[in-house]
């Protein structure tokens, strides 16, 4: 069962589609305008955003800006309109609209459209991040990562070139004690330092 907000400021729709939806199976909020779907989207985790683009207040495509703007909107959001241009629906998706549903919407077009969104949300929130290292300094800044993608050999040789590069910093390039704190004899360790490609 998905959360779905309807945004319209037509009791009539929002009623009809809620009904529509929740015959669906959806969980279905309603907002009559920009402000009150502000507040919902806010308070509530959604599956998807049902947005009208003609409203008294503030229009759809205005608010799905600002939200945009705001990192507020984590999930697809469809466009509704009963007298938009081409123009409208192109401006929409730039700012990241899914889809857009014409007035009078069939009941047909609507759930086509809610599933599809739904269907393509799950399958982006299923795809595996890549795995990696993160490497940190000591004041906690991040200094580089290591994808999990690369060779042992090749994520091995990374990790110390980074290790190297932050002891010789630390030890004002003093290769006794570069040596003395890495434990290594230090013929090894000048072998290693042009290995790795590393400059003095």
């Amino acid at each position: 069962m998905a959360k779905l907000l309807v945004v319209d400021d037509e009791v009539g729709i929002r009623e009809l589609l809620s009904e529509i939806l929740e015959d669906e199976g959806h969980d279905v909020l309603t907002a009559e305008d920009a402000g009150q779907a502000r507040k919902l989207i806010e308070e509530n985790p959604l599956d998807l955003i049902l947005l009208d683009i003609w409203m008294p207040d503030t229009d759809g495509v205005t608010l799905l800006r600002e939200l945009s703007s705001q990192h507020l909107i984590h999930c697809p959001v469809i466009m509704m309109s009963g007298h938009a241009t081409i123009d409208t629906a192109v401006e929409a998706t730039k700012f990241g609209a899914f889809d857009f549903l014409e007035k009078p919407i069939s009941m047909q077009r609507l759930l086509s459209s809610v599933s599809n969104a739904l269907a393509q949300d799950a399958e982006t929130q299923s795809e595996p991040s890549e795995a990696k290292a993160v490497i940190y300094g000591h004041n906690g800044n991040e200094l580089a990562t290591i994808p999990f993608t690369l060779e042992l050999r090749d994520a091995r040789d990374s990790f110390e070139k980074l290790y190297l590069q932050s002891v010789l910093e630390e030890e004002s390039y003093s290769m006794s004690k570069v040596a003395a704190r890495t434990g290594l004899e230090r013929t090894h360790l000048y072998r290693k330092l042009k290995q790795l490609e590393i400059t003095l």
